[in-house]
């Protein structure tokens, strides 16, 4: 461990803010901060003596290995919460133009996934597989698919998720629609019982290394595609015709009913996703 990690362990173990999944987050992105730092000759450097210098010469290195916008700035992110507590509040400065990042990227690349036998049949490991399903019929991020409680969350014609579980904090309800998604909220409860979708004898963090073994190992880069996949799909159903990113007509095409139609599809899925923000529907339907 190098001197700037043993004094980011001793920060997180009195700051707490956050779920658990936020506190392993950010220690994971922490970490890395501090091992690209050294790495970059920055050796023995102290938390309280960190810069900005520092910062940019990290984001630099980060755009060489060709890591995203999006990657970088959550990484950020946490630099710039480290900021706060140890009272540098312009650590990793304000604004992440100042680094040359953009906003997210609104990529024509349909980055959907959809979940087949073929790809489930691979994984051993039930719980994951079950999560695998979980995320592909209700747009669930990855750590809601682990933390929900099924048997506490199927209330008949809709899945409520706890703020516990979610991003932000936020609960949400998704409606249950398809015979599909009741199969598998059905296997999912027989699986887990009363508990959630983590393994009784795991904690979050050990499943969670489970969960990414068993994603290598099903020829999976991430299963976040499964949420687009769900967006995509949930978009056709609610407009009629599909989604731009699918091919289908952008938003300046559409007129009149069309385009109230959209909005109002938009507004729903972003509801659905766990997402404030009509806007983020861009990154999963296009425009």
């Amino acid at each position: 461990m190098t001197p700037l990690q043993w004094d980011i362990q001793k920060l997180l173990r009195v700051n707490r803010d956050g779920s658990r999944t936020t506190q392993y987050q950010r220690k994971m992105m922490a970490f890395r901060f501090a091992k690209d730092i050294d790495g970059l000759g920055f050796r023995g450097l102290r938390l309280r003596g960190i810069g900005n210098r520092h910062v940019s010469r990290a984001v630099d290195s980060w755009k060489r290995q060709g890591l995203s916008h999006a990657t970088i700035m959550n990484r950020l992110s946490v630099i710039r919460w480290l900021g706060q507590k140890i009272n540098k509040p312009n650590l990793g400065y304000d604004s992440n133009a100042r680094f040359g990042l953009n906003g997210r990227s609104q990529s024509s690349v349909n980055r959907a996934q959809r979940l087949f036998v073929s790809v489930t049949g691979k994984v051993s490991d039930p719980y994951t597989r079950v999560g695998f399903k979980l995320q592909a019929a209700f747009g669930l991020r990855r750590s809601e698919a682990m933390k929900i409680q099924p048997r506490w969350a199927d209330r008949g014609t809709k899945l409520v998720l706890k703020g516990s579980w979610t991003k932000g904090g936020r609960p949400r309800e998704i409606p249950i629609r398809t015979a599909y998604q009741r199969r598998v909220l059905e296997e999912a409860k027989r699986l887990a019982g009363n508990g959630s979708m983590i393994p009784p004898h795991k904690s979050y963090k050990q499943h969670l290394h489970t969960w990414e073994h068993e994603t290598r190992k099903a020829g999976l880069s991430k299963t976040h595609g499964l949420r687009h996949a769900y967006a995509q799909t949930r978009y056709y159903e609610l407009t009629g015709w599909k989604s731009p990113i699918q091919g289908g007509p952008s938003r300046d095409k559409l007129i009149g009913d069309q385009r109230e139609l959209d909005v109002q599809a938009r507004q729903q899925i972003a509801e659905e996703l766990g997402h404030a923000r009509i806007s983020i529907t861009y990154v999963y339907l296009g425009r």
